[in-house]
């Protein structure tokens, strides 16, 4: 017996929606349709993949098989893609972070457009709270954004979620001196981490450098100006041994970094076929 497509694709999206009603709507199928997949699955693996209760939970196993289920079925989409689709056409409206976009936008749009020339791409590029507000005023078809998955849309999932950590110089650290910070503008969801942090501990602060850009606040931490936060994905290999995550009894713990994609619907096969590549890159 094998693991079929179908089966996947329900047991994923259950995974993301915690409900077998929501996951039919999303994959047009009933919800005792849905309910004997998802049994499909358990009784092919010998292993219980949900609690199931008022809402769905993953089991330690389901958490485990849902990352193989996310590459099964990524790579089965985009051979589809490759082999089936290679003259699809559209236009796609992506918004991403600038820090995301300048470490991982070029793998994702050269494998793309490669298999997809004839689609149209517009990338914008901003804080993570004003692609949120572009995208639900229906400026933008897909979303990245720095925030756990938003409950109210109807397409959403939440890609990766990662503990926040401090890079800087440590003699920056001195004691009753405030702590110099490298930091993004307003609305930042980073900023507003760092500083709520700080100031739950008591810990003085000031903004020593602002930058929309992730190169120029990265410049500015190698200079020596400052602290900054950022995931642990996020820190570049390249940075001086000296200045890579702080660790300071002075300092607060962070809070776990949330990475979420939003997607407008469902319906158009460029829009999901640009949402897989940012899958496989990104999740």
């Amino acid at each position: 017996m094998t693991i079929d497509t179908i089966s996947l694709q329900c047991f994923i999206v259950a995974a993301e929606t915690g409900s077998f009603t929501k996951t039919a709507e999303r994959v047009g199928r009933t919800q005792s349709a849905v309910s004997q997949q998802i049994a499909k699955l358990e009784n092919l693996l010998g292993k219980t993949l949900f609690k199931r209760s008022k809402t769905l939970e993953l089991t330690s196993d389901g958490e485990i098989f849902l990352n193989y289920a996310k590459q099964i079925f990524s790579l089965h989409c985009e051979t589809l893609d490759c082999f089936k689709e290679p003259d699809l056409k559209g236009e796609v409206r992506f918004g991403i972070p600038d820090d995301f976009a300048s470490v991982f936008l070029y793998d994702v749009l050269s494998e793309f457009i490669s298999v997809h020339p004839n689609i149209s791409l517009h990338i914008e590029c901003d804080l993570t709270m004003n692609l949120y507000e572009n995208f639900k005023k229906k400026k933008l078809d897909l979303a990245l954004v720095k925030m756990p998955c938003p409950k109210d849309l109807e397409y959403a999932s939440e890609l990766s979620s990662e503990k926040l950590v401090w890079v800087g110089n440590p003699k920056l650290i001195k004691d009753k001196q405030a702590i110099p910070l490298i930091l993004s503008p307003k609305p930042c969801v980073y900023r507003k981490a760092a500083i709520e942090a700080l100031n739950n501990k008591n810990v003085k602060w000031r903004i020593a450098f602002s930058s929309h850009s992730y190169s120029g606040i990265i410049a500015a931490v190698k200079a020596g100006l400052g602290l900054t936060i950022l995931p642990q994905k996020m820190v570049p290999k390249d940075l001086p041994k000296n200045l890579l995550l702080v660790r300071s009894d002075f300092l607060p713990s962070l809070e776990n970094s949330h990475i979420s994609l939003l997607k407008s619907t469902d319906q158009n096969p460029a829009i999901n076929s640009f949402e897989r590549f940012i899958i496989k890159h990104l999740g």
